[in-house]
C-alpha cells in the first residue's frame, strides 16, 4: 500500500507534508488509529529506524480531532527544563505573562479536542512524564500519542510497539525508493528480496540501501552487507539484534562514502534539529573539507539518504534521523574535532544573531522572524553550550540580549526572560554583554507586567552603565524605567525619561526599532496629557521613518497612537483604518500585546459607529486574550479610559443583561477568530461560534465623541486581575 499524505484531506494543525510514498503498515496504521479511538495515551514505541515517527503521523491525521493535531519534536531539545517550551512553540501559543508555559499549556487545552504527538521524548523520560500526566488529568479533550524507543510508563499508557517492515513490504520499500533514484528495481529479484531479509525490514536501512543504487547493484550490496554481518552473532536478544542490523546498516553505509562525505556526515551532527546551506558551508567547512565543495558533498549525503530536505518558511532546509545524527556524533567525537566544531556552531548562530538583530530594522522583519523561529533549537544549543562554559558566558549574554527583537517582536517573551535571567547572573568579566542583557530583560519583564525586576534589573544597568561609561547601556536602561513610568501612570515622569533617552539616543547616533518605540512611547504619554497634535507629530515622524527603512513592528505602535489621537478627534474613519492596518501587522509578528491592544481600541471605534453588540463582542474576545499578555490594560487608568467608556456606551444601548451575552460569545472566539472578525474577514464560517451574529459594517450615527482624555476612577476594570 502506498499512501501520500499530500493526497489526504488537510489537517488542522503543524504535521509536515510528506514528498514520498508512505508504504506499506496497513494493518499497524489500523491498529494504531482504533487503539488513539479508544485511549487517550498511546505510545509507539520500537527501536530506531523502524518507522515510529511515520506510522504516527500518518495513524493522527486518519482520526483527527476538531482542533487538530500538533507534532512536538523533541529530539533536538536536550534541557528538560525545555520541554513545556517546545510544546507551548509547537502549539504556536503566544504568552507574555510570567506564568509558566504549563499555566498557558493547560490554559489553551481546557475545552479543545486535540491530539499532541509527542515524537522523540527517549532522552526526557521524565519530564515527559510528568507533564503528560499533568496535561491528561486536566485537559480532558487531549490525546497524546508518543513517539519513543522506551514507553513513557505513567498511568494509563497503552503500548503500541512496533515491529520492523514484513519481507514484502519491505522490498515494495526498496523498490519505491530505488526509483527515487533513478534505479528500476524487480520486486522479486531473489538478491533484493535476501538484501530486504538482512536488514530485518528495518525501514531506514533499506532506504540506506536503496540510496546505494546509482553506484552498485543489489548483489554488490548483499556482497558488502555479508562481510559486515559475518562479524556479528545473535546474542543479546531480538532487539538488540536489531539494533546491532540498524548500527551495521549505518555503519556499512558510512563505510561506502568518500572521506569528504564521511566528514561532513560527522561534522552536520553538531545542529540541533534542521539546518540550512550557510550554516553548513560555515561550520562544517575547513581541516580536510572546502567550503566550495561543501553543497556537491552535502547533495551525495542527500541522495543516499543519509540527509532529508525540507521545504519551509524560511527556505530549503536540512536534518538527519536522530540514529544516523548520532553515529555522526560518535565518529565527530572520535576524531577529537567536536569542541572546535561546537565552537563554529556558536560562532555562527552567534553572528545569525547579530544580523537578525541589524537586519530587523529593515524590510526584511518577516524574513528575520522566519529565520530566527527554524534555528531557535540551534539558537538554544549555542546559548545552553555559552551559558555552561564559564569562559564564554560573555557570549551568552550578548546571544541572549541580541535576540530581545525575537523574545519581544514574536511572542517568546517566557523563553527569552529564561535565558536572560541565567545570562544576568554570570560573572563574564565582560561588563558590556551583560549591560545588554540586563536592559533586555528590564524590557522584556516590563512587558511581563513584572516591575519590580524590571526596575531591579533596569537601575542595576543604569547605575553600571554610568560607573563603566557606557552611553549606549544607559540610554536603554532610562528608555525602559520610562516604559514603567508610562504603564503605572506616572505621565510627567514618563515624559521626562523619554525625552531624555530620546535625546541621548541622538546624541550617540542610535536608530533602530527600539528608539522609534522610545518615540511612540512618548507620543501616548503626550496624548493621555491631553496634548493629541504632539503625539500625531511624534508618531507621524516615527511612520516615515519606518516607511523609509522597511520597518513594521514598531509602526504597527505608532499606528495604534494615531488611530488613539483620530478617535479623540472624532474622526472614527481614519481610526478604524488605522487599526486594521495595525491588527494586521501585529497578528503577523504573534504580538499579543500590540493586538489586543487594538481590538481593545476597535472594540471603542465600534460602539461609537453604532453597533454596540459587536463592540460588546470584541471587548470579550479581548478579555479572553489578556490573561496571556498579563494585568488588561497594565492596570492603567489611562490604557483603561477606551474600555471604560465603551462599555458605558454598549451598556447603555444594550442593556446589561445583552450586554453580557454579547461579552460571553466574544469571550469564546480564539485569537485567530477574533483577528479575523476584527478585521471583517471572518464571521460565523472564521471561527465564531455557531449562532454568533455576522460583523456590520461601520454605521455612521453615534453622539459626538466624548471626552476622555482623563484617566477613569478606578485604576483596573472589573475582572482584571493578573492571570496566573
Amino acid at each position: 500500500m502506498r499512501d501520500r499524505q499530500r493526497e489526504a484531506a488537510p489537517v488542522a494543525g503543524n504535521l509536515p507534508l510528506e514528498l514520498d510514498a508512505f508504504v506499506g503498515r496497513t494493518a499497524e496504521l489500523a491498529g494504531l488509529a482504533e487503539a488513539l479511538g479508544e485511549t487517550r495515551l498511546v505510545t509507539v514505541c520500537g527501536t530506531g529506524g523502524v518507522g515510529k515517527s511515520r506510522l504516527a503521523a500518518h495513524a493522527a491525521a486518519r482520526c483527527a480531532p476538531p482542533d487538530g493535531v500538533w507534532r512536538v519534536e523533541l529530539a533536538p531539545v536536550s534541557d528538560p527544563a525545555f520541554v513545556d517550551h517546545a510544546v507551548v512553540a509547537a502549539l504556536g501559543l503566544t504568552d507574555h505573562t510570567t506564568r509558566p508555559p504549563r499555566e498557558t499549556l493547560l490554559s489553551h487545552l481546557a475545552g479543545r479536542q486535540l491530539l499532541l504527538l509527542l515524537d522523540g521524548f527517549e532522552h526526557l523520560v521524565d519530564a515527559c512524564a510528568e507533564l503528560v500526566t499533568e496535561l491528561l488529568g486536566r485537559a480532558p479533550g487531549l490525546t497524546v500519542l508518543a513517539v519513543g524507543r522506551r514507553p513513557l510508563s505513567v498511568r494509563g499508557e497503552r503500548l503500541f510497539p512496533l515491529e520492523p517492515l514484513a519481507e514484502d513490504e519491505a522490498v515494495e520499500l526498496f523498490a519505491e525508493r530505488a526509483a527515487l533514484h533513478g534505479a528500476k528495481v524487480a520486486t522479486g529479484d531473489d538478491d533484493v528480496r535476501e538484501l530486504c531479509r538482512r536488514l530485518d525490514g528495518i525501514p531506514l536501512a533499506v532506504e540506506l540501501a536503496a540510496g546505494r543504487l546509482r553506484a552498485l547493484s543489489a548483489g554488490q550490496l548483499l556482497a558488502r552487507l555479508d562481510d559486515r554481518f559475518r562479524l556479528l552473532t545473535r546474542d543479546g536478544g531480538e532487539a538488540l539484534w536489531r539494533h546491532r542490523t540498524l548500527r551495521t546498516a549505518i555503519g556499512w553505509s558510512h563505510e561506502l562514502c568518500t572521506p569528504e562525505e564521511r566528514l561532513l556526515w560527522a561534522r552536520l551532527s553538531v545542529f540541533a534539529g534542521s539546518f540550512d546551506l550557510e550554516s553548513v558551508e560555515y561550520v562544517c567547512s575547513g581541516h580536510g573539507l572546502h567550503a566550495d565543495d561543501v553543497l556537491d558533498v552535502l547533495s551525495e549525503l542527500l541522495a543516499q539518504s543519509v540527509v532529508s530536505r525540507e521545504e519551509t518558511a524560511s527556505g530549503v532546509r536540512y536534518r538527519m534521523l536522530d540514529t544516523v545524527r548520532a553515529y555522526g556524533a560518535d565518529w565527530l567525537a572520535a576524531t577529537g574535532d567536536a569542541e572546535r566544531l561546537r565552537r563554529r556552531h556558536r560562532d555562527w548562530y552567534l553572528g545569525l544573531a547579530t544580523w537578525c538583530e541589524l537586519d530587523w530594522f529593515s524590510p526584511r522583519q518577516a524574513e528575520v522572524a522566519a529565520r530566527v523561529g527554524a534555528e531557535l533549537p540551534n539558537l538554544r544549543s549555542a546559548l545552553e553550550h555559552c551559558l555552561s562554559e564559564p569562559d564564554e558566558a560573555h557570549l551568552g549574554q550578548l546571544l541572549a540580549g541580541s535576540l530581545w527583537f525575537y523574545w519581544v517582536g514574536c511572542g517568546r517573551l517566557s523563553e527569552g526572560r529564561h535565558w536572560l535571567d541565567q545570562a544576568v547572573r554570570l560573572d563574564s568579566g565582560h561588563e558590556q554583554s551583560r549591560l545588554k542583557a540586563l536592559w533586555v530583560l528590564g524590557y522584556v519583564a516590563v512587558l511581563q507586567g513584572d516591575t519590580g525586576a524590571a526596575l531591579a534589573a533596569l537601575h542595576e544597568c543604569g547605575e553600571e552603565a554610568r560607573a563603566s561609561a557606557n552611553p549606549v547601556a544607559a540610554a536603554y536602561a532610562e528608555h525602559r524605567i520610562g516604559c514603567v513610568a508610562l504603564v503605572t501612570d506616572d505621565m510627567a515622569r514618563a515624559e521626562t525619561l523619554l525625552r531624555s533617552a530620546l535625546a541621548r539616543y541622538q546624541e550617540i547616533g542610535e536608530l533602530n526599532s527600539n528608539v522609534l518605540m522610545g518615540q511612540v512611547e512618548l507620543a501616548m504619554a503626550r496624548a493621555f496629557q491631553d496634548d493629541p497634535a504632539e503625539a500625531v507629530r511624534l508618531c507621524e515622524d516615527v511612520r516615515r521613518v519606518c516607511e523609509d527603512h522597511g520597518e513594521r513592528w514598531a509602526r504597527g505602535y505608532a499606528l495604534y497612537v494615531l488611530a488613539y489621537a483620530a478617535w479623540r478627534e472624532g474622526d472614527r474613519a481614519r481610526a478604524r483604518e488605522l487599526l486594521t492596518d495595525c491588527l494586521s501587522g501585529a497578528h503577523s509578528f504573534h504580538d499579543l500585546l500590540g493586538s489586543v491592544l487594538t481590538v481593545e481600541l476597535l472594540a471603542l471605534v465600534t460602539a461609537a459607529d453604532g453597533d454596540a453588540a459587536e463592540a460588546a463582542l470584541l471587548q470579550g474576545a479581548a478579555e479572553r486574550m489578556w490573561p496571556s499578555v498579563g494585568l488588561p490594560l497594565f492596570g492603567s487608568a489611562y490604557y483603561n479610559a477606551p474600555h471604560e467608556l465603551c462599555e458605558a456606551m454598549a451598556r447603555e444601548r444594550l442593556g446589561d443583561e445583552r450586554y453580557e451575552e454579547c461579552v460571553r460569545a466574544g469571550a469564546l472566539l480564539d485569537r485567530e477568530a477574533a483577528v479575523a472578525r476584527a478585521l471583517r474577514l471572518g464571521g460565523p464560517a472564521a471561527g465564531a461560534p455557531a449562532g454568533l451574529p455576522a460583523p456590520r459594517g461601520p454605521v455612521r450615527h453615534s453622539p459626538a465623541t466624548p471626552d476622555m482624555h482623563e484617566p477613569a476612577a478606578s485604576p483596573t476594570r472589573k475582572g482584571g486581575e493578573t492571570a496566573g
